[in-house]
């Protein structure tokens, strides 16, 4: 029996081009849009729109919880309850339907745990709202999920719902009760940050007042449960010394004290991140949650061993200036003939890892919890590049497979170093059992023809970079330059 959990929302759409979603107590979270009444809510069970003289319209959107049914059970999600029996470990990933969080939910679910996404489905507007799209062609969430359950047997519940809005995220706490709670549930993109006001500010709240909702979720009905947070190497900026894993020893007229790694945000977006560790560890000291930061590198690929078992599963690849990770953008690019975009001098260096290390180290964290009270700092990624040397690696990938690559020097949109000193620690992940994946020819040869199997639905107009650090904008703009 599916179960429905109700939270309402409202829209109100003014001459501001803002689009607000509103809880029952008023409280709203700003989304930076020009709305289109024919913009669909089909993923949404429940939708009936009322219309108001303010012109506002109120949407009551369900929160699914798909039916439960008999699973394969493998031993790597399993956990002994207190009579010795043994139950399946629940773990919520927040985010599913996003990049990371989607190869991670069918990762965790192949390996036996029981796996529920919640998600706002917020990310497929964005693409709508900038003119953007995913190299692949991704289809729905629901049909992912049947596909899913077809293949394997095994079900994924889902929530759609904002988790802003605390109701809704309480109701889907106490209808699926985790053990860990995985956290992809922000808007990830320091670009889109960069964009205007309205960009920022949704980020920010977003980000911040989302994962504030988790803690206190955690605190009142999952006292045990385990958060793992998607944090950034980013929070670290890059300082002119060795970068440690979340905390620094340090001595200062005398006295020693080990304190969190100072903080040097170089984005909206990557200060939203900062403000999270702040207030996670602060939760952890206050209240005794127990959680995982995993300060996370730029990401590659696209392919796991569950994303590549059918056409319907394949996960989303970006390749644009906005939501596109360096690696993945090169490749695209050589595959349509575009040159290598290298934004300034190019020696900005930065952590880099496959996605299947992504969902290996988030198992990994699951299986080894944080104690209660404490706030563990993981850096996850396997290899530094510049992006000179990505550069180099994909000519030099290109050329083999005869395709004809150059990279050139364009304008850093960006505020940054673009040479600087970087050595960042990563041990932690690999003393608990990681696996790298080092980025090798095969793989690159293997990423490449990705994108040429796909160089049909490249829009080579978002492929350089349209958005400016020193240019951010006031007014909200709702297509790409």
């Amino acid at each position: 029996m599916a179960h429905l959990l109700s939270t309402t929302c409202s829209l109100d759409v003014s001459s501001s081009n803002k689009l607000h979603f509103k809880s029952i107590n008023q409280c709203s979270t700003p989304i930076p849009t020009s709305f289109n009444m024919g913009i669909s809510f089909s993923p949404l069970k429940k939708l009936s729109l009322q219309s108001k003289r303010s012109a506002k319209y109120v949407i009551r959107a369900s929160a699914v919880s798909m039916s439960q049914e008999a699973r394969t059970q493998n031993d790597s999600g399993s956990q002994q309850t207190t009579d010795g029996a043994s139950t399946r470990k629940k773990v919520m990933v927040i985010g599913g339907d996003g990049y990371c969080g989607w190869a991670t939910a069918l990762h965790l679910s192949n390996k036996g745990y029981e796996v529920a996404i919640v998600d706002n489905l917020i990310r497929r507007l964005f693409d709508d709202q900038l003119g953007l799209d995913s190299l692949t062609p991704i289809s729905s969430i629901h049909n992912r999920i049947r596909r899913w359950k077809s293949l394997t047997g095994k079900d994924i519940q889902l929530f759609v719902g904002d988790i802003c809005e605390f109701e809704f995220l309480a109701e889907a706490f106490k209808s699926f009760e985790p053990d860990a709670v995985v956290h992809f549930g922000e808007q990830r993109s320091a670009p889109y940050s960069m964009i205007d006001r309205s960009r920022a500010i949704y980020t920010q709240h977003n980000n911040v007042i989302g994962t504030l909702n988790v803690l206190f979720a955690i605190k009142e009905f999952r006292e045990e449960c385990h958060l793992v947070k998607l944090g950034t190497m980013g929070e670290y900026g890059t300082p002119n010394i060795d970068i440690e894993e979340g905390y620094i020893t340090i001595t200062h007229n005398g006295r020693t004290d080990t304190l969190p790694y100072p903080k040097q945000a170089s984005s909206f977006y990557h200060l939203s991140k900062v403000h999270d560790s702040h207030n996670i560890a602060f939760t952890c000291k206050a209240w005794g949650i127990r959680a995982t930061d995993l300060n996370q590198g730029v990401v590659y690929g696209v392919r796991t061993d569950e994303t590549a078992m059918h056409e319907e599963l394949v996960n989303r690849l970006d390749y644009d200036g906005v939501f596109g990770t360096a690696l993945n953008r090169f490749c695209v690019q050589a595959a349509v003939g575009h040159p290598l975009t290298v934004y300034g001098k190019g020696g900005q260096t930065r952590g880099y890892l496959d996605i299947r290390d992504t969902v290996q180290c988030v198992e990994i964290a699951i299986a080894n919890p944080a104690k209660p009270g404490e706030f563990r700092v993981f850096n996850q990624f396997t290899e530094q590049f510049s992006v000179n040397e990505l550069a180099a690696l994909v000519t030099k990938a290109g050329e083999k497979l005869g395709l004809e690559v150059k990279a050139i020097s364009v304008p850093n949109p960006r505020v940054e170093a673009e040479e600087h000193y970087y050595n960042a620690k990563h041990t932690k992940l690999i003393e608990l059992g990681l696996q790298p994946h080092l980025l090798s020819d095969s793989l690159l040869d293997s990423l490449l023809n990705f994108a040429v199997q796909y160089k049909d639905r490249v829009d080579t107009k978002q492929i350089m970079p349209s958005v400016s650090w020193k240019k951010i904008g006031a007014k909200p703009k709702t297509v790409a330059a």
